[in-house]
């Protein structure tokens, strides 16, 4: 109540406004802030432009955009783009991006695994039940997992374990610190 109060007052809040004027002015103001930012890159675009530090070809495409009117921040993006494309082709240099993670797909289901947890998840006391996931963790050029247990009572982890390979002896670890960390429940 105090907020919209103050809205009505004319005072602009910091936060989400309530009042539709004031949310219209939040909305304006946010505009202008992209339409400066956008401004400035325009104009550091136009000094480097006028230097000797860019290649005549690329010139001549951010020149005929702003003729045209047609120059917004993505046009001078897309023109550094691709002058970084073709100097990276020039000298030989190629882009290595970390290819897809796969596990490897079970060829068997394990119907002699039952689902004892069916789906319920309100737990009544601590060391009830406790789940896991493994997650993969991409780092220093290699793939890494991340084996997590949490007791679904406190709704925390209570052990995790590292591992370069995802195997059972990743989970075996994370297991025992949950098992400790819980003072070995039976």
């Amino acid at each position: 109540m105090k907020q919209l109060q103050q809205e009505r007052d004319g005072v602009t809040p910091k936060s989400k406004a309530l009042a539709p004027e004031q949310q219209k002015i939040q909305e304006l103001e946010a505009r202008i802030n992209r339409l400066e930012r956008e401004k400035a890159i325009l104009k550091k675009a136009t000094a480097l432009l006028m230097s000797d530090k860019l290649d005549s070809r690329w010139k001549w495409s951010v020149q005929l955009s702003m003729w045209r009117g047609l120059a917004t921040t993505s046009t001078v993006f897309d023109v550094v783009g691709s002058m970084r494309a073709a100097l990276m082709r020039e000298l030989g240099l190629v882009s290595k991006q970390p290819g897809s993670h796969a596990y490897r797909q079970a060829m068997v289901e394990r119907p002699d695994i039952p689902n004892r947890l069916n789906r319920e998840f309100a737990v009544q006391r601590p060391n009830q039940v406790w789940c896991g996931d493994i997650m993969y963790i991409w780092a220093q050029g290699r793939w890494h997992y991340l084996a997590a247990v949490l007791d679904l009572q406190a709704r925390r982890v209570i052990g995790w374990a590292f591992s370069a390979k995802p195997d059972a002896e990743l989970v075996i670890k994370a297991l025992d610190m949950a098992y400790e960390q819980r003072g070995k429940p039976q």
